[in-house]
């Protein structure tokens, strides 16, 4: 069991790591170099920040739970 939870712990890091860098930046950051510049003058993209942020909340929200999980199994084992 404990096993599992650190698997899912490294991939919520993962996920969380990308979706993180996704983020639109305040300017000339990793973001726009991966096309983020051009994303501001394409209209609706304030959905889709809000999305990405909802998912990145999520995600944080799955890695926090994943290390309060982890460290009390890892307690319960001692």
């Amino acid at each position: 069991m404990i096993l599992g939870f650190e698997i899912a712990l490294i991939v919520f890091s993962l996920l969380l790591m990308l979706l993180v860098l996704m983020h639109k930046g305040k300017g000339g950051g990793l973001s726009d170099m991966f096309g983020g510049g051009m994303q501001s003058s394409v209209g609706g993209s304030s959905v889709a920040e809000r999305n990405l942020d909802r998912i990145t909340v999520v995600v944080g929200l799955g890695w926090f739970a994943c290390i309060v999980v982890l460290g009390l199994l890892i307690k319960l084992d001692n």
